[in-house]
């Protein structure tokens, strides 16, 4: 299968610990120990968990085509954008 590059941010405890699992297995790379817990964790889901975003949407009957999806997005968008926001420093 090919592989793609991906730029992933860690705590550095997390970092910490994948260069030892590195040590450890004698494994190529960070890369190849994180695809390799990746996949175990994909393997270990189970069946019934959905694994596609197929089906999570529902589109408007009255609408099949999406011609007012534009409209109703920027609905959204303003109203999320028009609430006020609080903001605090830390000290």
């Amino acid at each position: 299968m090919a592989k793609r590059a991906l730029s992933v941010t860690l705590e550095a405890d997390n970092v910490t610990w994948l260069k030892a699992r590195l040590r450890a297995t004698g494994g190529r790379g960070v890369s190849e120990i994180i695809d390799r817990l990746v996949t175990e964790a994909r393997a270990a889901t189970p069946s019934d968990v959905p694994r596609s975003v197929v089906g999570t949407i529902e589109i408007d009957a009255d609408d099949p085509l999406l011609d007012t999806a534009d409209d109703a997005l920027r609905a959204l968008v303003e109203t999320s954008i028009s609430r006020p926001a609080t903001v605090r420093e830390r000290t």
